[in-house]
């Protein structure tokens, strides 16, 4: 990019502080920055409180345990403790697909809560909980266990969440396991995801260690961790590895089952997707188990290629010969896909706003189709999910660090992206504006976008959204 791309963006920066009061706008500019190639660091500061009375668009702990991490386990049932406000909201509101039958071996898009009142407030709710999860246990008997995630009265009132999971997993014989993960806590929903893989490590995975005596091994065993299956992009990375001739022999945790959750510590390598919302398990069981892990990264041909190669390099020589073997496979499809769509996208700019790992993985995908991503940041990350993202990032490039309403939308109206990829709260608002919009949470009930046949759906819904003729026949009001 050039001098007067960087001046621009350090301009619109200034601008979006000036509205600010002055301890306001010394809180926001650390958050803000343009990044300068060569340099290991994006230089915002993250993982830390949003300012009270900015629309931030962060989700909380409870949105990060049940809505991100363990609501995909598809045979357990998921337990809101609290009013029902919370758990109607977080109740399949990601799209992440399953295989079943609903109500009876899988319960991921049913709704289960406490339905906390007034009195269970003033009196507490673990009689509740007891009785609760007796009822489903009667009603729903092929569960294979239950989990506890607790809203944020639950903390408020002191409810033993633990005392009573651990009693009634004795009495029912599966787990029951408890999930502090009330929305006050920490600074957004990557503490959820935190609270979340600790109760895998403490309630599942280590006490199944001795369990499974019958497995047989492989030596080419790998779990899948951090994939959510929103729209099927699981079961898109799990094609190609399975041509590869790896063995996925789980899932955490779409599409997955707490057999499989148990089944973790047997993997020979862990295959990280979202890395920041299972880093901590993955890096406990490279601790205990000695399992190593690979981010890998499944975008768009050329990271396809790139993370297939690298995964069949910590394997044999089979591997490697049948990870290029896969390659050819699907390489006239990626080359349909790119003479199609790259002259209608060339040179599109693209800003992004995404929790997890998007802002950074999909960069690859739309400089595929030889579209620019000028603007990229995150609601949630931490100082390290920066680091990786210098490695895809061109210098001049805008980065911002939970951007509030307020700034997102001044630093689309100054760098006039082509295209913007965020969240459905933004959604509607950019599309008002006059902005293509792809919301790139879930897909916009689209996808799968990642794997190999993915590259086609993403080319094609991108294109369809900056291409559409209704662009040309509306124009915002301002």
């Amino acid at each position: 990019m050039s001098t007067d791309v960087k001046t621009r963006n350090k301009e619109a920066i200034e601008e979006v502080l000036a509205a600010y009061p002055e301890k306001s706008a010394k809180r926001r500019t650390k958050h803000l920055n343009v990044y300068e190639s060569g340099n290991t660091e994006c230089n915002v500061k993250s993982n830390i409180k949003s300012l009270p009375g900015v629309m931030t668009i962060r989700g909380c702990a409870y949105a990060g345990s049940y809505g991100v991490v363990w609501s995909p386990v598809k045979d357990m049932i998921h337990l809101s403790h609290g009013p029902v406000g919370c758990g109607h909201y977080a109740r399949g509101g990601r799209r992440s697909y399953y295989v079943g039958t609903t109500g009876v071996d899988t319960f991921t898009t049913m709704h289960f809560t406490s339905d906390f009142q007034e009195k269970d407030i003033v009196f507490g709710g673990d009689k509740k909980l007891d009785k609760l999860i007796d009822e489903l246990e009667t009603l729903f008997p092929l569960s294979k266990g239950i989990t506890v995630q607790s809203e944020c009265p639950i903390g408020l009132i002191g409810d033993d969440i633990e005392a009573v999971s651990k009693k009634k997993a004795a009495q029912i014989g599966k787990p029951v396991v408890p999930n502090r993960c009330e929305g006050f806590r920490g600074v957004s929903q990557s503490l959820g995801h935190h609270i979340a893989n600790d109760t895998i490590r403490d309630w599942v995975l280590d006490p199944a260690a001795g369990k499974h005596q019958d497995f047989e091994s492989t030596p080419y065993d790998v779990t899948l961790l951090g994939d959510y299956n929103i729209g099927g992009d699981a079961w898109g990375s799990r094609i190609i590895l399975e041509e590869m001739g790896l063995r996925v022999i789980a899932q955490w945790s779409g599409d997955g089952t707490l057999k499989e959750f148990e089944l973790g510590s047997k993997a020979k390598l862990n295959l990280l997707h979202c890395y920041r919302s299972v880093n901590y398990i993955t890096r406990h069981m490279e601790e205990k188990y000695g399992i190593p892990f690979y981010e890998f990264n499944f975008f768009g041909p050329t990271k396809i290629k790139e993370s297939v190669r690298e995964i069949a390099a910590l394997f044999d020589e089979s591997i490697q010969e049948k990870a290029e073997k896969a390659i050819a496979k699907y390489q006239p499809q990626w080359d349909a896909v790119i003479e199609k769509y790259r002259p209608r996208l060339e040179g599109k700019k693209v800003m992004l706003y995404v929790g997890g790992l998007r802002p950074r993985h999909t960069i690859g995908a739309f400089e595929d189709l030889g579209m620019e991503v000028i603007g990229t940041g995150y609601e949630f990350a931490h100082n390290d999910d920066y680091q990786r993202t210098t490695h895809e990032v061109k210098d001049s490039t805008l980065i911002y660090d939970d951007v509030t309403g307020f700034e997102f939308e001044k630093f689309v109206e100054k760098l006039k992206p082509d295209l913007v990829g965020s969240g459905v709260k933004e959604k509607y608002i950019f599309q008002k504006m006059g902005y293509p919009f792809r919301q790139m949470h879930s897909w916009d009930y689209s996808g799968p976008y990642h794997g190999p046949d993915g590259f086609a759906i993403f080319a094609r819904d991108m294109d369809m959204a900056v291409n559409s003729p209704v662009w040309k026949m509306t124009k915002a009001p301002w």
